[in-house]
């Protein structure tokens, strides 16, 4: 694919010389259409293509541009977007009320901020305020790319250029409680972050018993737990929470992603009281300029009663297992032994090939048939579906005709090269 029309090459023009000419290189090979709108399941572009849109690392969950969230956010952007931090704000008020009270568990104080990363810095400096220094983190692991969050995703290629990042960070497997029991014996306190179901890692979904078992240890040695739900929360996995329905119980979790219905970056950080308490005591201790402010709490408000209202939850779920179905049938067109793995917990889908080769090819055949869908960062073997719960039947239907479609171009091409 090439960019061939005039508008279309001056962005790409501008994008290299100003932004990033690799990322410019990549978005020509992908044919260097413009984003336009968004409204539902679909991006516009400005060639006049439309494409259902399962990419969006999992931002998406509301559909683009749902109308309830955008009113409210046109509302209080007319009204009054940035507070002074004088007085009192009520839309973030309300807002940090109706998150608390559809976490799980004790976690009730509420720290906003505007990325995922961000609130992972929010429980880092959380669990060292607490005693908490060392920490450990799981191997593949991925909570983003400030200098903190990078120190705990715990993949070589993206943490050597910024060496030294922050001390005593200890790496173990992912799913492996045996080995955080092991990195905690006779240690100093630490704290513990994890993602319930590793995203950028390739969807690896951990044993039933994986999580509550670390919730168990991390009581026994009194260690600090950061649960980060970024990725799989608001819904994403079927239920509020990926640990909403274990017995597991984190000093912190962290919420980003569908936490505004995908109008406005907005991320959390939810804590228990006792954990919060130093923030509690002393409100100049950790503070973010534009975190909390009114535009984006009063996206939170209206994400979450839109969650309510058309209930995601059941959506994300029921769509999100009628799609693995499909994904697993589909995939036995591509050629033998190309396919290691098909695997997802509602809307949060994973293809692993044995090639990366063929994860990228699969996202070129589907591309081509209207629908993007993202590579894993941190395991080119996979390619992720994070399909919007909102999808009308006949979106669904499109979706898996794709799907099918291109698996079976796979299959061809491979018979093609033999």
């Amino acid at each position: 694919m090439t960019v061939t029309d005039e508008k279309s090459a001056e962005t790409a023009r501008l994008h290299a010389k100003y932004l990033s000419r690799g990322r410019a290189k990549i978005a020509g090979m992908l044919g260097g259409q413009i984003e336009e709108s968004s409204a539902g399941s679909y991006i516009h572009t400005s060639a006049g293509e439309k494409y259902l849109n399962c990419a969006g690392y999992g931002v998406m969950l509301l559909g683009a541009t749902h109308p309830d969230v955008v009113e409210a956010v046109v509302e209080q952007v007319r009204r009054h977007p940035i507070s002074s931090r004088v007085f009192f704000d009520d839309v973030t008020s309300r807002a940090a009320q109706a998150l608390a009270e559809v976490c799980p568990g004790e976690l009730e104080k509420v720290f906003f901020c505007g990325s995922g990363a961000e609130a992972v810095e929010t429980a880092l400096k959380l669990a060292r305020v607490n005693g908490h220094k060392r920490t450990v983190t799981t191997r593949n692991g991925y909570h983003g790319r400030t200098m903190g969050a990078l120190s705990v995703s715990a993949k070589r290629r993206y943490q050597e250029p910024f060496e030294p990042l922050i001390p005593d960070v200890v790496e173990i497997p992912f799913g492996d409680a045996n080995a955080l029991r092991a990195a905690l014996r006779d240690a100093e306190p630490s704290c513990f972050i994890v993602e319930p179901i590793q995203g950028e890692a390739g969807v690896v979904i951990p044993d039933d018993d994986y999580l509550p078992e670390v919730s168990r240890i991390c009581q026994e040695h009194d260690c600090f737990l950061i649960v980060d739900e970024v990725l799989t929360g608001m819904g994403r996995t079927g239920t509020w929470w990926a640990i909403s329905e274990l017995p597991v119980q984190p000093d912190v979790m962290l919420v980003g992603k569908g936490l505004s219905g995908g109008v406005v970056p907005v991320s959390a950080a939810v804590a228990t009281p006792t954990a919060y308490a130093p923030f509690d005591k002393d409100p100049i201790l950790h503070a973010s300029t534009f975190g909390g402010s009114p535009i984006q709490t009063a996206a939170v408000l209206a994400a979450i009663e839109a969650t309510k209202t058309h209930d995601v939850l059941g959506a994300a779920g029921t769509i999100g297992e009628r799609l693995l179905r499909t994904l697993r049938t589909a995939a036995q067109a591509a050629p033998p032994g190309s396919i290691r793995e098909v695997r997802g917990k509602g809307l949060l889908l994973g293809v692993e090939f044995e090639d990366p080769g063929s994860s990228a090819e699969l996202m070129l055949h589907l591309l081509d048939r209207g629908v993007l869908i993202n590579h894993s960062v941190n395991n080119p073997h996979v390619v992720r579906f994070t399909p919007p719960a909102l999808m009308s039947e006949d979106e669904v239907d499109t979706l898996e005709v794709a799907m099918e479609d291109s698996f079976r171009q796979l299959g061809k091409l491979s018979v093609g090269r033999r």
